[in-house]
């Protein structure tokens, strides 16, 4: 299947600064995919130039497997900014102004995004009137005008309060059940954990790692051994388990496992049954956090 989306080396500088260094990777269709990074890794420069609001210096991509043409862009809709909206006109009529700029759209498209977003009933109210949340989610509403295939959000919750993010995260979901594809940008890890299928990490504008997000941010197993003949403990486990994944501090011994495969009571017979009698046997889990550390060298 063809990717919705495939950069090849994206290379962007502004004079001197570095804002994107080779940057490839590709979007599978039906997926969200986050694009991932602290502020000032290059997400919002690497999606205005997938949506040809800025250039390249080096680098190319291809929607759909072909080049961007106009018509190919109105498969796609976009958020890159705060929503910029008249404050003293109703959402209704705010759309009407985003449709005839944007060329995309019915009136019946209208009632139809607004039904999807859950503004429908509040779609004769004056956006000032409107919450954080609502007004991000007509935002997005004014993106699915036409039905575009793809939608790219820059920062989708940032500034909302909990209940503004839980509404976001669900409308991502329900857009994904109905056949969009999301590539959304995202400084927050917890926000990409839960509803991103797959991610690209960048820092400083180098692409670090890209994937699907439980083989990139794999949670895992940390499991504490300590026995009175540390040694004779590190060689057993040696010799059951994968050496990289043994580290000894101090006599107290760390075994890695893939999130969910530790078995204390397995490990402990295997102790006991080689007369190695354990004094301490721990399960930890590594937090999401550390495994995002690691990554980035943070």
């Amino acid at each position: 299947m063809t990717p919705v989306l495939t950069l090849s080396g994206i290379t962007k500088h502004y004079g001197p600064v570095q804002a994107l260094k080779e940057v490839s990777f590709s979007v599978p269709e039906g997926s969200v995919f986050g694009i991932l990074g602290p502020n000032g890794s290059g997400k919002t420069t690497l999606l205005s130039i997938v949506l040809d609001v800025l250039k390249a210096n080096r680098g190319n991509f291809l929607w759909f497997g072909q080049p961007g043409t106009p018509d190919q862009r109105k498969k796609i809709g976009s958020l890159l900014e705060t929503p910029n909206f008249y404050h003293y006109l109703s959402a209704i009529d705010n759309l009407k102004v985003t449709r005839s700029i944007s060329g995309r759209g019915t009136d019946e498209d209208m009632d139809r995004v607004l039904q999807k977003v859950k503004l429908y009933e509040r779609r004769k109210s004056r956006f000032k009137t409107y919450s954080l949340g609502m007004k991000q989610r007509l935002a997005i509403a004014a993106s699915l005008l036409g039905d575009p295939k793809v939608l790219v959000l820059d920062e989708p919750t940032n500034g909302l309060d909990p209940v503004g993010i839980a509404e976001i995260r669900a409308l991502i979901h329900e857009l994904r059940l109905s056949g969009h594809t999301i590539i959304m940008a995202s400084h927050l890890l917890d926000e990409v954990e839960k509803v991103c299928t797959h991610v690209a990490i960048l820092k400083k504008g180098e692409l670090i790692v890209t994937g699907e997000v439980n083989e990139v941010l794999q949670d895992e197993d940390i499991v504490e051994l300590g026995a009175p003949d540390a040694e004779a403990l590190f060689k057993l486990l040696s010799g059951h388990f994968s050496e990289s994944a043994l580290i000894n501090d101090n006599g107290l011994l760390r075994l890695s496992l893939t999130k969910g495969s530790a078995r204390l009571e397995e490990i402990n017979q295997l102790c006991f049954q080689n007369g190695i009698t354990l004094n301490h046997l721990l399960l930890k889990k590594k937090r999401l956090e550390a495994r995002f550390f690691e990554l980035t060298g943070e």
